[in-house]
């Protein structure tokens, strides 16, 4: 009766600790799928016309090991070249767009083309070319920027974007001379 019962005690314990193991690798693999999420993080900003201007768009932000991906689609624009950055504010209340601020540059660096050796604002995202019909698009890829992380000098989370009726010529401090603001979203969560 005493071998029964140790060997009782004994399947017990086994299966007991075989359901703990279930339960543990359970759980790894939840944290796992919540870690590949939170690795993913993604916002879509709309761009509302400003300055009595037509222009419209979406602009999609998604980040994913450290990398900001962007992708912006315009519409309304008049063909041609025009800038589009980054700036201080999500505010996009005024008529003409200027509630966004200047340029979102929190190195204080010189106004610039993006990756130039001589400096650029990390807002400075460049020039896009509007075809005949007034569509235009434009998608970036950077470790500079962060969605929501907290860090003053990435995160882009409270900005603005800002599309412009001119041509960013790279070097006017502190504007690039891109003439006024066309259409404006803000970059909220």
């Amino acid at each position: 009766m005493k071998k029964i019962s140790f060997l009782a005690m004994i399947l017990l314990m086994g299966l007991s600790s075989c359901k703990n193991v279930k339960k543990d690798t359970e759980t790894t693999n939840a944290e796992v799928i919540e870690k590949e999420v939170a690795a993913t993080k993604g916002l879509t900003v709309e761009l509302t016309p400003k300055s009595d201007s037509n222009v419209t768009g979406k602009v999609v932000f998604t980040e994913e090991n450290g990398t900001v991906n962007m992708v912006a689609t315009l519409s309304g624009l008049e063909p041609g070249v025009h800038a589009i950055h980054i700036h201080e504010s999500s505010d996009c209340s005024s008529p003409d767009g200027k509630s966004a601020g200047g340029h979102w540059n929190p190195t204080k660096e010189p106004h610039g083309k993006w990756g130039a050796e001589t400096g650029y604002h990390k807002g400075d995202i460049g020039n896009l070319t509007a075809d005949e019909n007034g569509d235009a698009s434009i998608s970036i890829s950077t470790d500079e920027w962060c969605i929501g992380c907290g860090d003053d000098t990435k995160d882009i989370i409270g900005k603005g974007i800002i599309v412009h009726a001119g041509v960013d010529d790279f070097t006017t401090q502190p504007t690039g001379d891109a003439g006024g603001r066309v259409s404006c979203g803000g970059i909220i969560e």
